[in-house]
């Protein structure tokens, strides 16, 4: 049973640590894209630049709500091999404060597209 209950922690940590790996990925990559679309709004004049940025802003929020839920996931497998009920309470917490995160940034989202629709529409 030992074997078992090691073999199954085992997978289970390296799991977290490529759900870690491909978040780490998603959200450099993501912000390395913004900054990088970001520094080519210079040339851009006043208004066209404002709507540009919001696009920019609002694809990031987007890989940021992704990275947010991989990295939920690789929470919840750590959660079931974590030894103690402390590091149990740690993850909890980190957890919830992720979910927190991801659910203001899906609103935001929301909230700032149907303003450009509405802003859109208005044109």
């Amino acid at each position: 049973m030992e074997i078992v209950e090691a073999i199954v922690t085992d997978a289970t940590t390296l799991a977290v640590l490529f759900i870690e790996a491909v978040v780490l990925a998603v959200i450099t990559g993501a912000t390395l894209l913004a900054t990088g679309r970001m520094l080519g709004l210079a040339a851009v004049p006043g208004s066209a630049r404002m709507e540009r940025s919001r696009r920019i802003w609002l694809d990031y929020a987007r890989w940021l709500v992704a990275g947010l839920t991989l990295q939920i996931g690789a929470d919840i497998l750590e959660s079931s091999i974590a030894p103690t009920w402390h590091a149990i309470a740690q993850l909890g917490a980190i957890a919830l404060i992720r979910t927190f995160l991801n659910y203001f940034l899906e609103r935001d989202i929301r909230e700032v597209s149907e303003l450009a629709d509405r802003h859109r529409a208005a044109e």
